[in-house]
């Protein structure tokens, strides 16, 4: 929850560029981020992979109007709308993006190349997004902007006042390593939500991304572990159950910011 779901980017500045707020240069620069190369694999009437900006129009050609983001997890299908096996795909991954009115969707494949750790400049990093049919519905479990910043002020609450009563300081060095992280990107300006979105949603964003710092840091607080310092099978049990509905409820609010743009052009009609 820490990073900025690449799914997020695309849908944000591709529906930025379908909205003719941003250049298709831009628009493939700010998707790939730090990424060496991205490729859209399987589009119709393309017979091998083509880069962001080729894909990014040829989508509008096909009739997208729009992009969501979907941030699927285990037993809950956010922001998906079917068939089964676009879904299933899009699961592994743990998101993907649809292409409202192309009845398309692409699901990204990451390949890394680097030291061990996954992380850093030295890193390589190639992502292939694959496109596939998927069905022209509504998507699943996707709140109101409204409805996410409501949740998530409570979740905050909630999650707060049960991590605290379960001892979790977030005074480990792998905390804090995971605070001064997050404090950094927050504090490097950075554009969380491309042109064209309402500022309601660059808060909901931006507060979904905090909850999901406390999250990572509770996981981790006070050792290396995924449990930190919880040293007991009831322990682990504790924190784990006081941070699914919070984990849950920060992605909800994801899906709800990113998928804002479209939202507000469809109720605008």
């Amino acid at each position: 929850m820490l990073d900025e779901p690449r799914s997020g980017r695309l849908a944000s500045w591709g529906n930025a560029l379908l909205a003719g707020l941003v250049s298709p240069d831009e628009a493939a620069d700010r998707i790939a981020d730090d990424d060496a190369v991205h490729r859209v694999q399987g589009l119709p009437g393309e017979t091998g992979p083509v880069g962001l900006t080729l894909a990014l129009g040829r989508l509008r050609a096909l009739g997208a109007v729009g992009l969501r983001t979907a941030l699927p997890a285990p037993g809950h299908p956010l922001g998906l709308s079917g068939p089964p096996e676009f879904n299933a795909r899009a699961l592994d991954a743990g998101e993907a993006v649809l292409a409202v009115g192309a009845g398309l969707g692409l699901v990204p494949e990451i390949y890394a190349a680097g030291p061990e750790s996954g992380e850093g400049p030295d890193v390589h990093v190639e992502v292939v997004w694959h496109c596939l049919p998927v069905r022209e519905a509504p998507p699943a479990d996707v709140p109101s902007l409204g409805e996410a910043e409501r949740e998530l002020a409570e979740a905050l609450r909630e999650a707060t006042e049960a991590l605290s009563s379960l001892d979790v300081a977030g005074s480990g060095p792998v905390a804090q390593a995971a605070l001064e992280a997050y404090r950094a990107r927050a504090e490097a300006g950075r554009q969380v939500l491309a042109p064209g979105y309402p500022p309601r949603a660059v808060r909901v964003l931006e507060l979904a991304q905090r909850v999901g710092a406390l999250i990572g840091i509770a996981r981790q607080a006070g050792g290396d572990g995924e449990h930190g310092a919880a040293v007991s099978a009831s322990e682990i049990a504790a924190r784990a159950e006081a941070l699914r509905p919070v984990e849950r409820t920060a992605r909800r609010a994801q899906v709800a910011a990113y998928n804002s743009a479209v939202e507000e052009r469809e109720r605008r009609g």
